[in-house]
């Protein structure tokens, strides 16, 4: 079976296993969990106490609160990636084995943080690492009396944006590969120019 918040696709099993795993905990702290995986959704910090406050009723064990957690926010973020409204969503939920009311309850967050999740969702989507170092060095070979070969050595440091971790990508380029790799990037110029 497809579920449009799974983007038209089935149902990841461990999803399954995890809608079984919540529905242990009453409505009401099913929603106050909701609210702490959509504060982590929205970049702020969760209060990991608090979660496992509201899951010692239903004595939890700290692997099925990590893993209802990541349930929580598969389901939040995909929901919100593929523009689900909060009735269907509830429907979903309810044909895949979660109860009415832990539904709604958790639709009743989404719904009131869709806008929040979506900006989230697009301000963070196709980041690329940021180009924070290059050097470059030209090394020449004679091959014979009447040749000489030469190579570009290029070493790239870049930045992920979302870590902040940075890593050096060094190449070699040949002298034809070099001039294949500016024409190219000429035309990907050219193409982007009229955006």
């Amino acid at each position: 079976m497809r579920f449009r918040f799974c983007g038209d696709l089935d149902c990841p099993d461990w999803i399954l296993a995890e809608i079984n795993t919540l529905t242990r905990m009453t409505s009401v702290k099913m929603k106050l969990l909701c609210q702490q995986v959509t504060k982590s959704l929205l970049g702020e910090d969760m209060d990991y106490e608090r979660v496992k406050k509201l899951t010692a009723d239903a004595k939890f064990e700290p692997g099925e609160v990590k893993a209802s957690v990541a349930a929580l926010l598969f389901v939040l973020a995909t929901s919100a990636r593929h523009g689900i409204d909060g009735d269907t969503l509830s429907s979903e939920l309810q044909q895949l084995g979660l109860p009415r009311e832990h539904a709604t309850a958790l639709c009743r967050v989404y719904s009131d943080n869709l806008t929040s999740i979506s900006n989230r969702l697009k301000d963070h989507s196709l980041r690329l690492n940021r180009l924070q170092d290059v050097q470059w060095r030209l090394d020449t070979a004679v091959l014979d009396r009447d040749q000489m070969a030469a190579e570009l050595r290029l070493s790239l440091q870049t930045q992920e944006p979302a870590s902040g971790t940075c890593g050096i990508h060094s190449l070699n380029l040949s002298a034809q590969q070099l001039h294949l790799l500016l024409a190219d990037l000429k035309r990907a110029a050219s193409i982007m120019d009229p955006l």
